[in-house]
């Protein structure tokens, strides 16, 4: 409505009268006793509004309808809706802001949704496409693919958000490192027992641990807890815990973190190497400064997926609570309040995932200022996942003087890289060969099969391993998992189903049933090959074989751990063939059998040239708000086990 004028235009499709007015239509005097909940009011001639009640005036229409938008303006009163409803020769009607005048025609051409192309931080959008991909989560804009409902790509689906590449443009301001405060990082004190060791001793027990180590004054290995010389604390957890002996990756890693060196720890999984970083690490605290007001965390620990994350903070929180040690852990796909409220109040160490990291960084809810303890967990991982852009732009925000604890199950060219970037002087202990092999106590079983006979020989396997132990199946894609799960459900197998497209509270929920033996059977993707760390896992089955040979040794090392035997089988195809060759030299290496008819098929791959072992291009989560329902499947009639 312009000034002066009375005319009206009104959006609203319910009016009766949707003709052009020149007198703004007045509704009946109100009662003689008006409710004083719901106040009358009548039009001014200037467009105000005058309340019925005394001494009491609302301001002009354009100063009402900046507190409403034109739609709710129409029923700011209360008796309106219903006059509009009744026998009343002429509806009463408001006045409507000029500005909303655009927006009158009721059946007007939707705007156009802006595309991915419109937005270069975030992922291509437009209508029906799954936008995002690798490097937008959920999508920047555009219709149902974009930012709405398709998602797709790593961290896809639901609302659009920064992606990867967001991440990696992200400017973080440079912390400034002069006069930085010196701080202790040695704290390791060699035990009279270690010191009579000779050299001939040391050499032999590390060749019976396979240990090899390199660097200068490397110290000598401890072959008993009491002779790290831990703190009181430690030692209480450990001797709780029930553990007999270090493992070889903790005998000679922990006199090595606990001299304050840089230190690049390769062992395979289920080694005990969280241990060897984290009980140094708790020392490390101990001897810092107590957290002030605004600090961020002394200890921080990087992660490549949410599983791992999770299991190195309960290790965290079982040892460090013993030196009331705070701890958090930071990952995406979980609600970022109770994160924000841990950095905010302080804690020594966080365990994080890149990604969800940077996000709380630029947000400001915590800094890097007081990290000096770094451990970088399954680097090789990381850098497989394409994080190698986001780890450099966190280590940026470290001081340089920091130690580094570099730990991967793998030495590719990659890996040593980035390791010779971060670390300074640092020492080096191998457990085993650098080279990708198998673990000695997993009986590895190949099987040569076609795609239709999987399902029967997993039925007949089930049939003669279930005893109430633990058995991990994995699949290659998110939708065979969901549907052979469904498929056990329904035959009476207590399986239930994890993968990346699940939500957080699903995934812990797949896990606690699994790990207390509730539904003993997991189905899973390669998001739980690594980091899964769940004791007496009798059976592992690749009902499809992985896209790697290093993600086909991850997969079976869920089981055979801490020492224990384990058995794996694998369901190959000819659509393998291509990994048959290093598969038949990981099984003659581990001192296993050899199926006739593999060795055949790797012989044809040699003379048609087999496939490498490293292959990076592996895709992402995909949308992460996608619900397969497969543990929801009511099951069939239980099987005794």
């Amino acid at each position: 409505m312009t000034s002066g004028s009375h005319e009206l235009t009104s959006p609203c499709p319910l009016a009766i009268d949707h003709q052009k007015r020149t007198t703004p239509r007045l509704r009946p005097p109100p009662p003689a006793d008006p409710s004083p909940l719901f106040p009358s009011f009548t039009l001014e001639e200037g467009g105000g509004v005058l309340l019925d009640r005394p001494g009491f005036t609302a301001p002009p229409a354009k100063s009402l309808s900046g507190a409403m938008n034109p739609y709710d303006l129409r029923f700011a009163d209360p008796s309106s809706y219903h006059d509009r409803r009744s026998d009343l020769a002429v509806a009463p009607m408001l006045p409507v802001p000029a500005a909303s005048n655009s927006y009158a025609a009721p059946y007007q051409p939707a705007p156009a949704a802006p595309t991915g192309g419109d937005y270069s931080r975030f992922g291509q959008g437009g209508r029906g496409r799954g936008g995002g991909g690798w490097s937008g989560r959920g999508g920047g804009g555009g219709g149902y693919g974009g930012g709405g409902y398709g998602g797709g790509g790593y961290g896809g689906g639901g609302r659009g958000g920064r992606g990867r590449d967001g991440l990696d443009t992200l400017a973080l301001s440079k912390p400034d490192f002069h006069n930085l405060i010196p701080f202790e990082k040695n704290f390791y004190v060699e035990s009279p027992s270690v010191q009579a060791m000779s050299e001939t001793e040391v050499s032999q027990y590390r060749r019976l641990k396979d240990i090899t180590v390199e660097g200068h004054d490397v110290p000598k290995p401890v072959r008993y807890f009491q002779e790290a010389n831990f703190p009181d604390y430690c030692m209480q957890a450990i001797a709780k815990a029930g553990f007999v002996e270090p493992t070889p990756i903790q005998s000679q890693g922990w006199p090595m973190a606990l001299k304050g060196r840089d230190l690049i720890g390769i062992a395979q999984t289920g080694s005990g190497k969280t241990l060897s970083y984290l009980l140094p690490g708790l020392v490390h605290v101990g001897a810092q400064p107590p957290l002030g007001p605004g600090d961020g965390p002394v200890v921080l620990i990087l992660a490549p997926t949410r599983e791992l994350a999770v299991q190195i903070q309960e290790e965290s929180n079982k040892f460090g609570s013993y030196s009331r040690t705070r701890s958090t852990c930071v990952y995406g796909g979980a609600p970022k309040g109770p994160q924000i409220r841990d950095l905010r109040r302080g804690v020594e160490i966080v365990i994080a995932t890149p990604g969800r990291l940077i996000d709380m960084l630029e947000a400001g809810h915590t800094n890097l200022r007081r990290v000096t303890y770094l451990v970088l967990d399954e680097a090789d991982r990381m850098l497989d996942m394409g994080f190698e852009p986001q780890i450099r732009k966190i280590i940026a925000q470290i001081r340089p003087d920091r130690q580094t604890l570099y730990w991967s199950a793998t030495w590719p060219r990659e890996v040593e890289s980035l390791a010779r970037q971060f670390l300074q002087n640092p020492y080096k202990v191998i457990i085993g060969s650098p080279d990708l092999k198998a673990n000695h106590s997993i009986q590895q079983i190949v099987e040569v099969i076609s795609d239709h006979e999987k399902y029967p020989r997993l039925s007949k396997l089930l049939s003669d391993l279930m005893d109430g132990s633990r058995i991990l199946i994995f699949f290659q894609t998110k939708k065979d998992c969901d549907k052979i799960t469904r498929q056990l459900r329904m035959d009476g197998w207590p399986a239930l189903s994890i993968h990346g497209d699940k939500a957080q509270s699903e995934r812990d929920y797949v896990l606690a049933e699994f790990k207390s033996g509730k539904s003993p059977i997991m189905a899973a993707t390669d998001v739980a090959a690594r980091g899964l760390d769940v004791k007496d896992i009798k059976c592992v089955i690749n009902y499809d074989f992985p896209t790697t040979i290093e993600d086909y040794i991850h997969r079976i090392g869920r089981t055979g751990r801490a020492g224990a035997t384990g058995t794996a089988f694998t369901f190959f195809t000819h659509a393998n063939a291509k990994f048959s060759r290093n598969l038949v030299k990981i099984l003659r290496e581990a001192g296993q059998d050899v199926n006739p008819a593999l060795d055949s098929m790797s012989k044809s791959a040699n003379s048609m040239g087999g496939g490498n072992f490293r292959s990076r291009g592996r895709g992402g989560f995909g949308n992460r708000g996608y619900k397969s329902g497969s543990n929801s499947f009511h099951s069939g009639g239980r099987r005794p086990y």
